[in-house]
């Protein structure tokens, strides 16, 4: 690729984290995917982005797949190049001259998006994992008695009370939190708000929290949830500690911050929660989002029936 092609990459990312306000990690698996679409087209011979075409980007796919890349990650490595190349056609610099044989003359052809028509290949459907209502309150089952505790304790509870990210949790601040009224103002993806309540255990482990907090924290910091040295807690820190606190409670499986999330929208289902509410509380943009957790409930009364019915229980 020419140099002045390669630019576009650069400009591509500032556009995703100025413009589009997508997350780091967005932007960095949208980055390696276009830095292994730019390698593609070194080898293939290509020096601008007007080059490629269908049978060339379908040739890109395909070659990632054979060469062990999932099917998951080559649907996100299309929907990168999509991305990319929308952002092209909106800077228009997707045009090639050809000759008007009629008029005589040179005339600007706009391209089209070369990736909109590649289809990716199917993935496996994978269901998230969740913890069930008894493993949950087993996990939550713990006495806080430092005030480590007392503020890992609150981060749980607000995590299954409300249904949030990770990332969500930790850009909360303080002034996102209204106790009086029950409710957390969140900041989602694509820095799209939207105000979710939180529970009343929830309630109570954050009102333990905040006079711990108050010790710790300066009084610049505006966030909600804080370490020992007065700094907003990483996602990385969040991690571990409810790893350790699902192995001091003796869970079998590995416990993150993101089951919990799975674990609230399950157990709403599972209690008659109608799905677009449940959509409205998660911050999905699309329902088919949300629906990958009715095959969740399904499969919770799948096993009620046959552990319950005559005929579908085994003699043993």
């Amino acid at each position: 690729m020419n140099p002045e092609a390669l630019e576009w990459l650069e400009r591509f990312r500032r556009h995703l984290t100025n413009e589009r306000r997508a997350s780091p990690h967005t932007v960095a698996s949208y980055q390696r995917d276009l830095d292994a679409l730019a390698t593609f087209c070194a080898q293939s011979g290509i020096h601008a982005w007007t080059g490629l075409d269908v049978a060339r980007i379908r040739m890109f796919a395909a070659k990632a797949h054979a060469g062990g890349l999932a099917a998951r990650s080559v649907q996100r490595r299309l929907s990168a190049v999509r991305s990319f190349y929308d952002f092209l056609l909106r800077e228009a610099q997707l045009q090639r001259e050809r000759r008007d044989a009629d008029a005589g003359e040179d005339l600007c052809a706009l391209l089209s998006n070369p990736a909109v028509e590649v289809r990716a290949p199917k993935a496996a459907r994978r269901l998230p994992g969740t913890l069930d209502a008894d493993q949950m309150a087993r996990l939550l089952a713990f006495a806080p008695n430092t005030p480590l505790a007392v503020r890992d304790r609150a981060i749980m509870e607000l995590l299954y009370s409300s249904g949030l990210r990770l990332a969500e949790l930790t850009e909360l601040d303080l002034t996102h939190l209204d106790l009086r009224d029950r409710t957390v103002r969140v900041l989602g993806k694509g820095r799209k708000e939207r105000i979710v309540p939180v529970g009343r255990l929830a309630v109570q482990a954050l009102e333990r929290w905040l006079p711990q907090r108050a010790a710790w924290a300066s009084a610049t910091e505006p966030a909600l949830f804080i370490g020992r040295g007065g700094r907003r807690l990483g996602r990385r820190q969040v991690e571990k500690r409810v790893s350790y606190w699902a192995l001091r409670q003796g869970l079998p499986q590995h416990v993150h911050p993101h089951l919990f999330r799975h674990s609230f929208a399950s157990h709403l289902l599972e209690s008659g929660a109608e799905l677009r509410g449940v959509q409205e509380l998660l911050g999905h943009a699309d329902i088919a989002t949300t629906q990958i957790y009715t095959h969740l409930d399904f499969q919770h009364l799948a096993r009620i029936y046959d552990a319950a019915h005559p005929r579908a229980r085994r003699r043993s």
